[in-house]
């Protein structure tokens, strides 16, 4: 009877790691990357953007900043190399609202995004009076995505900068073209909303216009920080400029001190059920949220934090002015498999055997900071195992009792990996 007892509950833990995989989660980040790569201080500054998104690992992330083709080349190369190996990109196109008043074409936006989650279904661009919105329709890669489909509007943009009547003006008409174009839009289409808005407060015309509830679109900000954010210190935890204290690395200096940079959402994706907005998801990457960061560098002393280590600020401080922000959306339906060629990240060395000693071996587009969970036959965490970026893993097995485990790689979406162990 015991016996049959324990058959049953590792039925119920197997089955309950596997409907684990029909809730999916995506990870968003947008970054303003400063003027990338004319801005060549410090050099090399790709290997810092290589740091920062090896730790964070999202599935969706747009840019703005990019000065040509051959950088988001850079960029794409980069993260299939060191972070994702399916990741695309869409098509680099120039910006052309600046086209009567010189032409520069040296800040365009971009998106990159996890090819095995999601397909790049259209892309357009909306013209205005300084920059263009650059707007991407993905469609999720879901196993109902012909009978159900589920899209995500995604739109990028860099409004005007700078203080000022006349520049709150030309941010105030930038949006109200943009909602000219959203009126096309299905009222209740996902839309994502992304960039640096170089807004000082929640009263800026173009920001009022934005989240006015007239609108076809309605956004919203999902960290609920309305306000007044210019050098203002109860809102420090969504600050997002400047990095830096110090010239001579481009970009503002100042230090920490605003909320320049935003991602809402359309209304509707707070209330979704088959794809929404995970609640408190919403980050500043590199902000620890420390009061005594106010108008100081990010990679002080004084912004250190549980959160994000020196090594992730310092990264952040070299390679832009701007910090990252992020959130996480979810859905309740399941990811095509059949149209993903999966890998699985690592691999048993001796075979799945064990004495005292765990052998295995991580693929090295997965390296990074992988977590690994290992689980006993009635589900129970036993321990938690880091790659550390390493290739091979040698863990230590021999206090365990014998016999059957599991591996769960909670990053990815594959069936749990079995082994014994046989003192």
């Amino acid at each position: 009877m015991m016996k049959k007892s324990r058959i049953l509950t590792l039925l119920v833990f197997v089955i309950g790691l596997n409907s684990l995989v029909a809730q999916e989660t995506f990870k968003v980040m947008f970054y303003n990357l400063l003027n990338f790569p004319l801005q060549d201080i410090p050099p090399n500054r790709i290997q810092y953007l290589q740091t920062i998104l090896s730790d964070y690992q999202p599935d969706v992330f747009m840019v703005c900043e990019l000065n040509n083709e051959a950088a988001g080349n850079d960029i794409l190369n980069m993260i299939q190399q060191s972070v994702n190996a399916t990741y695309s990109m869409a098509n680099f196109v120039l910006n052309t609202s600046d086209d009567t008043f010189g032409d520069q074409n040296d800040l365009q936006n971009l998106i990159y995004f996890d090819s095995s989650k999601f397909l790049l279904e259209s892309q357009a661009e909306v013209t205005t009076i300084y920059r263009d919105f650059n707007h991407y329709k993905l469609k999720l890669n879901t196993i109902q995505q012909n009978t159900n489909p589920i899209y995500i509007d995604f739109i990028v943009c860099h409004l005007k900068a700078s203080s000022g009547v006349d520049n709150e003006a030309l941010r105030l008409q930038m949006v109200i073209d943009l909602e000219t174009y959203l009126d096309t839009f299905p009222p209740d289409s996902n839309v994502v909303l992304a960039g640096d808005f170089n807004v000082y407060t929640s009263s800026e015309d173009g920001f009022v216009e934005l989240l006015d509830t007239s609108n076809n679109i309605v956004f919203k900000d999902p960290a609920n920080r309305v306000g007044s954010w210019h050098s203002n210190s109860n809102y420090l935890d969504v600050f997002t400029q400047s990095t830096r204290t110090q010239t001579g690395l481009g970009g503002a200096t100042g230090g920490f001190d605003d909320r320049f940079d935003f991602i809402l959402t359309s209304q509707n994706m707070l209330t979704n059920t088959d794809l929404y907005y995970v609640t408190n998801s919403y980050k500043v990457f590199g902000n620890n949220n420390n009061t005594n960061c106010f108008n100081q560098e990010i990679n002080s002393i004084d912004c250190a934090g549980s959160d994000y280590s020196f090594t992730i600020r310092d990264a952040l401080y070299n390679f832009s002015d701007h910090l990252p922000v992020t959130l996480q959306l979810q859905t309740t339906q399941s990811l095509s498999i059949d149209d993903v060629a999966i890998v699985s990240p690592i691999e048993f060395v001796y075979g799945n055997m064990i004495d005292d000693l765990l052998v295995l071996k991580v693929h090295p587009e997965f390296i990074s900071n992988q977590t690994l969970n290992v689980y006993d036959s009635i589900g129970k965490l036993i321990k938690t195992i880091n790659t550390k970026n390493s290739i091979y893993i040698n863990e230590d097995m021999s206090m365990l009792a014998n016999g059957l485990y599991y591996i769960v790689l909670p990053q990815h979406h594959i069936n749990p990996l079995k082994f014994v162990i046989t003192h």
